[in-house]
């Protein structure tokens, strides 16, 4: 399952005001969830937008007494939800150590560690993260089922693509290491580490030019690292590609057993045809027939 999904939770009661605020904060379907979801969603832009302009010099130094306040008063507002969802949960430590539940908690932690780290409250451009409740309040369901493809193809990867990272680091360091015999300290490369920054740069092509060799030799090598970076640069894409391409060829072949019947609340697609209900959301699904 994707990891944008919502894990699944339950109320701590289905009556009394923990039922009532449950269906308000972890619903989509109803008005009143709808409504809530739309002021959350204003609350999180304006707050990211106070951020933002706290950040300009000019606009600090004119209004930097209205933004503390204003970004204290978000913080408030974002923690006392964080603790009604924890409230209504029979087990709200699924929904605290699951993704969305540390995104929220990341949303206003940076802001009671600028009491103790002055300059940490800028983290709380993190808080945009938190936009990706779009994808729940507005039913794009199928856009988050192509996002799991994409994940799962890259988790099928990753042996792939640790081999190729160990690759490029045993050249970065060889390359780091031949540099500072090479050039020394004298020409910029101060020690292996520095020598392994410029290797990385170059090798990525992007060239910053704060480091650059001054013998004939250290540039005979850089000329070799730069078509060792052309050669190398497209190959985790071409990994990730063909996992990518065999995830898409084993879904269309899974799904030409499903039929297109949708499930009525999250708008999901695909089920198999002696299916009742939605595989995701439990909601009962039209008749096969219907």
């Amino acid at each position: 399952m994707s990891l944008l999904m919502e894990p699944q939770l339950r109320p701590a009661t289905e009556t009394g005001w923990r039922g009532r605020w449950f269906d308000i904060v972890f619903r989509h379907d109803t008005r009143r969830s709808r409504n809530f979801d739309l002021l959350l969603i204003v609350a999180i832009l304006t707050s990211v937008m106070v951020i933002m302009l706290d950040s300009v010099a000019r606009i600090h130094a004119r209004h930097s007494g209205v933004l503390y306040v204003l970004e204290w008063g978000f913080t408030v507002l974002f923690t006392v939800e964080y603790l009604l969802r924890l409230m209504v949960l029979r087990n709200p430590w699924r929904y605290a150590l699951s993704l969305w539940g540390l995104i929220d908690l990341l949303s206003i932690l940076p802001t009671y560690l600028s009491l103790i780290l002055p300059g940490s409250q800028s983290l709380l451009a993190l808080r945009i993260a938190r936009m990706l409740r779009l994808f729940r309040i507005l039913k794009l369901t199928n856009y988050v089922e192509e996002g799991g493809v994409l994940m799962g193809a890259l988790w099928r990867s990753r042996r792939k693509i640790f081999v190729f990272v160990c690759a490029v680091l045993t050249i970065t360091v060889i390359f780091g290491a031949l540099m500072y015999v090479v050039e020394g300290p004298e020409h910029g490369f101060a020690s292996i580490p520095t020598s392994m920054y410029w290797a990385v740069v170059t090798m990525a092509t992007v060239g910053f030019g704060d480091i650059a060799p001054q013998t004939t030799l250290g540039r005979f090598i850089t000329s070799l690292l730069i078509l060792i970076g052309y050669s190398i640069i497209a190959l985790p894409t071409g990994i990730y590609t063909a996992e990518l391409a065999s995830s898409l060829r084993e879904a269309s072949h899974d799904t030409g057993h499903l039929d297109r019947r949708g499930c009525s609340r999250c708008g999901l697609e695909g089920h198999d045809p002696a299916a009742h209900f939605c595989r995701h959301c439990g909601q009962a699904l039209p008749s096969a027939t219907g």
